[in-house]
């Protein structure tokens, strides 16, 4: 009884502190009696409406939460309360463009703590010219011009990928399948990890850090943070192991400056002839290793499952994979100028990421108070964008619900409106290795086989980003071509 008492009762006082805590923030922060604060609600004390919000998550469906409150209040901007802060989330181009122009101007990135405290050093946590340097540092290395001479290499890892587990089969989970093919591409461009089972364990780990990322930040035993946590200090340790071999192998030229990611950042600096700390080269390791591989993922699972629904886009992007390769000789890799050629095949991931984003939005900080549509934004707020709220905007976006990849041809969707990458200094830093990871599967994977689903209504939910429920099962028809 007495051990009991030692384990619970500070877990139960911390539980404590940490509602004192938020009460304290919320009540702060919410008051603001003189000024014109956008419509809404802050919802319960402590955890606001962050239950509806997470709910709204799980059905895949977050556009249900903006909706209701847009017609309820605002289409422009309205307040709501989640983690425990007051929040104000912005719709619709008008507010993306507000929030992505105003980077360090009215506005800062912000993440829940969960996300924070998980990713430490990493870029997620800069801010400033401190985000600046460490930005340039890394798009030196994930720009089209670096990364096309890692496109043989992606193409090779696609095949065997394929050959391995999905050649011979006549059913698979097509969602835990294609993490393998991201993970290693990722592992593989980022760490030079090669070997299976290194790959394997590591990405157990890194879906135990996933499920945790976004939530209560709770470190006690039994929770998902909890787990996320541990998760992520065995994946710290691994990347530091391969780390301080790199360093004594730099040295010795048994390994290249530009072999990968890490090579890269060990021997580039700043500017001012800075260098990353090792802490800081590893956290934001483990930041690309998550976000290089997870969203490509659920990306990859919805490509599937819409061509799997689409027969006249699968032969359609069938007909222009199979038209690159006749241009090849047999046995011969994918090039930088092959890719180029494959512009339906990227407005059929583009739509996919129109109408099933695999990440819902992101968040912002006040860093002053200013003024938004004629509301006052106090300084201290959170701010939330969502992808939904123009992506599935009939003024933005004829007939939102049907899939039509010709939306991307010419100049593309209105500025502002289509946003799966964000936008601003903060655009997704890893865009242009997602679009080479989806294309050269894509181009794989439809000349092997034909494919339908075997639960043609399956739900997708997010968590936090967008997967399907019981993973994606299809049924594999091989192709001869």
């Amino acid at each position: 009884m007495e051990v009991t008492n030692l384990v619970v009762l500070p877990a139960v006082l911390a539980f404590f502190v940490l509602c004192l805590y938020f009460i304290t923030k919320v009540v702060r922060l919410g008051k603001h009696p003189n000024l014109n604060l956008p419509p809404g609600r802050l919802g319960w004390p402590i955890v606001g409406e962050t239950f509806d919000f997470m709910r709204t998550m799980n059905e895949g469906n977050v556009l249900r939460f903006i909706q209701e409150r847009v017609e309820k209040y605002d289409a422009r901007v309205f307040k709501t309360s989640m983690f425990g802060d007051p929040v104000v989330v912005f719709c619709g181009p008008a507010g993306n463009k507000f929030l992505f122009s105003n980077e360090n101007k009215n506005v800062q990135v912000w993440w829940p703590s969960s996300v924070r405290k998980l990713l430490r050093l990493s870029l997620v946590n800069k801010v400033g010219d401190e985000a600046k340097m460490v930005r340039r540092l890394l798009m030196s290395f994930l720009n089209a011009e670096t990364l096309r001479n890692y496109l043989p290499k992606m193409d090779s890892i696609a095949q065997r990928h394929i050959d391995t587990y999905w050649e011979g089969k006549e059913q698979v989970l097509v969602y835990p399948i294609v993490q393998l093919y991201t993970f290693e591409l990722a592992c593989c461009l980022f760490l030079s990890i090669e070997d299976s089972d290194h790959i394997s364990k590591l990405s157990l780990k890194f879906d135990e850090f996933l499920k945790g990322i976004i939530g209560l930040p709770l470190n006690i035993p039994g929770t998902r943070f909890h787990r996320a946590m541990k998760a992520a200090d065995v994946i710290r340790n691994e990347i530091e192991m391969i780390l301080k071999k790199r360093k004594v192998d730099l040295e010795e030229k048994r390994a290249s400056p530009t072999q990968d990611l890490l090579s890269h950042m060990l021997v580039t600096s700043d500017p001012n002839g800075r260098f990353m700390t090792e802490m800081e080269i590893i956290d934001n390791i483990l930041l690309l290793l998550f976000a290089g591989h997870d969203s490509s993922r659920s990306v990859l699972s919805l490509v599937m499952k819409y061509l799997g629904q689409l027969p006249q886009v699968y032969e359609h992007v069938l007909k222009e994979q199979l038209e690159i390769s006749q241009g090849k000789e047999a046995g011969q890799l994918l090039q930088w100028e092959d890719v180029q050629k494959m512009k339906y095949s990227w407005n059929v991931a583009s739509e996919v990421m129109r109408l099933s984003p695999p990440v819902s939005g992101a968040y912002r900080e006040a860093i002053k108070d200013f003024t938004y549509g004629d509301y006052n934004i106090p300084k201290g707020w959170k701010l939330h964008w969502n992808t939904g709220s123009s992506h599935e905007d009939p003024a933005l976006f004829s007939n939102p619900e049907t899939f039509d990849a010709s939306r991307f041809e010419g100049a593309g969707p209105t500025p502002f409106s289509y946003v799966p990458f964000g936008g601003g200094p903060r655009m997704c830093l890893g865009q242009e290795f997602a679009r080479l990871e989806i294309l050269v599967f894509m181009h794989n994977i439809v000349k092997r086989f034909k494919w339908d689903l075997v639960i043609p209504d399956e739900k997708f939910k997010y968590d936090p980003l967008l997967e399907p429920v019981k993973g994606l099962a299809i049924r594999l028809h091989p192709s001869h071509f």
